[in-house]
C-alpha cells in the first residue's frame, strides 16, 4: 500500500493538474514514485514555482 502526501498547502489548480497528470502516467507505467515524478515535472512547467508542485510525496511501495 501506499499514498500520496502533501507536506503544506498547495491551491486546488496545481494539485488537480498534478493528480491527474500522477494517473495518466501510472497507467502508462505502474512504478508509482516515476509517475509521480513525471508528474511533478509536468506540473513545474504550468506552474513553476516549487510551492505549487515540491509539496507532494510518496509515502508506502513504489511497485
Amino acid at each position: 500500500p501506499s499514498v500520496i502526501v502533501s507536506l503544506w498547502a498547495v491551491s486546488d489548480a496545481p494539485t488537480s493538474e498534478l493528480m491527474q497528470a500522477f494517473y495518466q502516467n501510472l497507467q502508462k507505467n505502474p512504478n508509482k514514485a516515476q509517475a509521480l515524478r513525471q508528474a511533478m515535472l509536468a506540473t513545474m512547467k504550468t506552474h513553476s514555482n516549487p510551492r505549487n508542485w515540491a509539496a507532494f510525496t510518496l509515502i508506502g511501495e513504489a511497485d
